[in-house]
């Protein structure tokens, strides 16, 4: 398993980087995500607890479950499927109130489940696809919310 991370400050309140970065339609801002949608409605709230989110990348389509959510301060998932197969233990945003606006963290822990190639396909080519990915969708939230 890799684990991934992203971090940047957006110049907006904690409250608006929350919600629009749990908010996953927003995530087609990025020119990599072609297409999300909410399949299930959380328990408390539409991106909750229980929420179902399909995400369709230029490299492929995730299913994902929201397992935590804790707003304006973190969000967890896990993708349960994806296009091409993929393990994935932790999916995290975390957010923390600064000087200038608000700390996003963002963290993945998953792996390419292919013998022997799975690691090195993991580190040199899903993790520099991943990150560049979380990083263009910060990008967006930063250019919506400045």
């Amino acid at each position: 398993m890799e684990t991934m991370t992203v971090e940047r400050v957006i110049a907006a309140p904690i409250k608006d980087v929350f919600t629009w970065l749990t908010t996953t339609t927003n995530y087609t801002a990025s020119p990599l995500i072609l297409r999300c949608r909410l399949t299930r409605h959380g328990e408390s709230a539409p991106y909750g607890v229980g929420a179902v989110r399909s995400h369709f990348w230029l490299i492929g389509w995730f299913r994902e479950r929201i397992t935590q959510y804790d707003p304006p301060y973190a969000t967890e998932y896990v993708v349960e499927r994806s296009l091409p197969p993929s393990r994935h233990e932790l999916g995290r945003m975390t957010f923390t109130e600064v000087d200038g606006g608000t700390h996003v963290r963002w963290t993945t822990r998953a792996e390419i489940p292919v013998p022997l190639l799975g690691p090195f396909l993991t580190r040199h080519v899903a993790g520099p696809v991943i990150t560049r990915t979380f990083r263009n969708i910060l990008d967006a939230a930063n250019s919506a919310l400045t």
